[in-house]
């Protein structure tokens, strides 16, 4: 419950609970009217209120954006906006990292009352077609920024509630898909409209002091509970991490993200400066300084339900340095359409400096979560038939408990298996757990998956990015890595070939069985401390193998494979304890790599 210096608790709950269902409805708008199956089956948008300034105070706990209208205001002063005003951009270079890849289309709308300008709605969304060098505008072999798709820089789209219909008509004549991105933008666009109406009643029925006060509060109470936890868990000190990114999907070069964490009196700093020069392709991140700065107080503050991710948690973390040219800072016109690969290696270096802060009192590292690229072409229309689905991988496992298996990312879904085969024109063969991928532990990592595809048109192209194969999502604390992915084509058959998990541009034909193995997270704590009774439930359940419930958890299995044989279980873990290391296969970069054998 919020609670209030001045004691109005009760207004500050109702103003906030207004925000929320507002936010909530915003989505639902979007996710029932836009048309692409990346929005409204995959729910890859995203809604929010700001305050005057820019300050994010109410949305959803996605960190892939930093400041939302500083490259607005740089065209378009807050003194000249009006109400009705409606502004677009998906251009990452210059929104200054307010948006970190082209497909994301951002709208912003001002909100006024009795003529003065006090917040903002926003809304963006993944749109499936923007143009650029292949259909679905993502290739993972895009070496600059002008493959992949028409960049919008901030514009004002709608001035006084009047569309500029000018700009829209040429935006929507680069996709491939037209009407599908018109039903798309105009989805976003309504979403921003109601917000903004919402917001207007809240102030209505509040007043706009109360209103305002809310929006300090709310900023303040996340602010104030980062701090303690900073203070409460972290020590003084200085700590540093590295975590590596399989590849930059045109060349086979690895690329790493560093992180130096330090704390001295209370004040916390983290340093990326030391990170990799910005690669050939597109796994380059634009990273605002917000971005690390959300990723820590989430998970700081996760266990008060109370706090929510807004620009409060920006406020505890004093500094963010960068180096431009760098993978996380790269210069215009890098390509960015794989971002989300150098991003969650932001954060896993990120928790990795925790855990050495902590003495492992942090979580393991989770996979990138992965995309292919099915394209093809009708011989008699010439009209494009695109598959893109993102299949899930598994998150590392927590200080408390297990990772969490088969998930795509953050607030996004799955597709469903009918859903896949009704619009894509392939069929979905085999959807299951990929056994032993997560990594063993006490608490294990998440397991991915096996996503079998069998292409049903004459000819198509397939682009795939899978990573966490080189470098294998970390263990904590005694915990072992994960397990890690493939790409086969008809595999288990004399025309089996193996596939670079990380590019595009690959031939396959009718029939082809396109096999795709996605990689798990890292495990938490000694696995021979995990329960016998838990490592008996997955393996009965298919997540784990009865030789990595022997040789990885010291458990052995009676001969039916149904019971923990008790004698046998207490002789292996007490002759065969491995050491206790905090990072378990950890500092493995380029030796030693724990690589999955088989599919299953």
């Amino acid at each position: 419950m919020i609670q209030n210096r001045s004691g109005d608790t009760v207004t500050l709950e109702l103003i906030n609970g207004a925000l929320q269902a507002s936010r909530a409805e915003m989505e639902a708008l979007i996710d029932r009217t836009a048309m692409s199956p990346f929005i409204r089956e995959k729910k890859d948008y995203f809604t929010a209120f700001l305050d005057r300034e820019g300050r994010l105070v109410v949305s959803t706990s996605l960190t892939l954006s930093g400041n939302l209208i500083q490259g607005i205001v740089e065209n378009y002063p807050l003194d000249t906006m009006s109400d009705g005003d409606l502004y677009w951009y998906n251009d990452a270079y210059a929104s200054h990292g307010g948006v970190s890849h082209f497909p994301d289309m951002v709208f912003v709308m001002p909100v006024f009352h009795d003529g003065e300008l006090f917040a903002f709605a926003e809304a963006w969304g993944h749109l499936w077609d923007i143009g650029g060098m292949v259909a679905g505008s993502i290739s993972p072999d895009a070496t600059s920024a002008f493959q992949e798709g028409i960049l919008i820089p901030p514009v004002k789209v709608m001035s006084g509630g009047v569309l500029n219909d000018e700009v829209f008509r040429i935006f929507t004549r680069n996709s491939r898909f037209p009407d599908m991105m018109k039903g798309d933008l105009k989805a976003i666009m309504a979403a921003c409209q109601l917000g903004k109406r919402r917001l207007e009643e809240t102030v209505d029925r509040f007043g706009v002091s109360a209103v305002k006060g809310a929006f300090d509060f709310m900023l303040d109470q996340s602010e104030t509970a980062m701090r303690t936890e900073i203070d409460r868990r972290i020590p003084d000190g200085r700590f540093e991490f590295r975590d590596y990114i399989d590849s930059d999907a045109v060349t086979d070069e690895s690329h790493s993200v560093h992180v130096s964490l330090s704390k001295e009196n209370g004040r916390v700093s983290l340093d990326f400066s030391a990170s990799d020069d910005q690669t050939e392709g597109p796994i380059n991140f634009i990273m605002d300084a917000t971005v690390p700065k959300f990723m820590t107080g989430l998970y700081l503050t996760m266990n008060d339900p109370n706090i929510r991710m807004n620009a409060g948690f920006a406020g505890a973390i004093e500094n963010i340095v960068t180096r431009e040219g760098s993978i996380v800072q790269p210069r215009f016109p890098a390509p960015l359409g794989l971002r989300s690969h150098t991003m969650i290696r932001v954060n896993t270096a990120i928790f990795g400096a925790l855990a050495e802060a902590t003495g492992g009192d942090a979580s393991a590292a989770s996979c990138v979560y992965v995309l292919y690229y099915l394209r093809s072409q009708n011989a008699e229309t010439g009209a494009q038939n695109l598959c893109i689905e993102g299949l899930s991988v598994g998150f590392g496992a927590r200080t408390f408990a297990d990772g969490i298996d088969a998930v795509y990312y953050v607030a996004q879904k799955n597709y469903p298996v009918e859903f896949a085969e009704m619009e894509f024109g392939a069929r979905i063969e085999a959807f299951r757990v990929h056994k032993d991928s997560g990594g063993p532990g006490r608490f294990r990592g998440g397991c991915g998956i096996i996503r079998d595809v069998r292409v049903l048109a004459d000819e198509a192209t397939l682009g795939v990015r899978l990573d966490n194969c080189k470098f294998p999502a970390y263990g904590v604390n005694g915990g072992m890595a994960g397990g890690t992915g493939r790409v086969i084509v008809n595999p288990g058959t004399d025309n089996e070939r193996e596939l670079r998990t990380m590019g595009d541009g690959n031939k396959v034909y009718k029939g082809d069985l396109i096999r795709i193995v996605t990689s798990g997270g890292g495990g938490w704590g000694m696995p021979f401390d995990r329960a016998a009774d838990c490592v008996l439930d997955d393996v009965l359940d298919g997540f784990v193998s009865p030789a990595s419930a022997e040789e990885d958890y010291g458990v052995v299995l009676t001969v039916d494979g149904n019971a923990v044989d008790e004698a046998a279980t207490a002789n292996r873990r007490r002759t065969a304890r491995p050491d206790v290391r905090m990072f378990h296969r950890h500092e493995y970069f380029g030796r030693d790599l724990p690589i999955s054998s088989a599919a299953e």
